[in-house]
Formats: structure tokens, C-alpha cells, sequence
């Protein structure tokens, strides 16, 4: 019992930071700050892959949200360089 205890906080405060590395890399891809977006976009990344790699989510999970950031962090180039009609 103590180790699964142990394990779910472990598992609960990694879930956690990946809210906030996702939270904090949406709000610099809202404000189109592009260097910070990138720059947050690797934190996020990296912080899925440890937590895949662990077992705290799955790898196709962690695959699916990169690739969906990805997309909003390629966004932002496009946005800018796209004149309006």
C-alpha cells in the first residue's frame, strides 16, 4: 500500500507539471511571442517524453499532444505572415 501511495503522489505532482509547462506554452503561442513559444514548446516536449518514459502516461498520449502543439507553435509563423484580405 505504501508504495502505491508513494507512486500516485510521484504521478500526480508529474501530471501537474505538464498542465502548467501546457498551460504556460499556450499562453505564449495566445500572446505570439514566438521565441517564448519555442522555448516553452521544448520544455513541454521534453517534460511528455520523461513522463512517457517513466510510464506516468502513455507514449501515444504524450505523441498526441506534442503533435498538437506543434501544430499552434507553426501557427504563429503562418498567422503573422498571412496579410489580412
Amino acid at each position: 500500500m505504501r508504495n502505491s501511495a508513494r507512486k500516485h503522489t510521484g504521478n500526480k505532482a508529474i501530471k501537474s507539471r505538464l498542465k502548467t509547462l501546457e498551460k504556460n506554452f499556450l499562453e505564449s503561442v495566445k500572446s505570439g511571442k514566438r521565441e517564448d513559444a519555442e522555448q516553452a514548446y521544448r520544455l513541454v516536449s521534453s517534460g511528455f517524453d520523461k513522463a512517457a518514459k517513466t510510464g506516468v502516461i502513455h507514449s501515444g498520449t504524450a505523441s498526441r499532444k506534442k503533435s498538437r502543439l506543434s501544430v499552434r507553435l507553426a501557427s504563429i509563423g503562418r498567422a503573422a505572415a498571412v496579410p489580412a484580405a
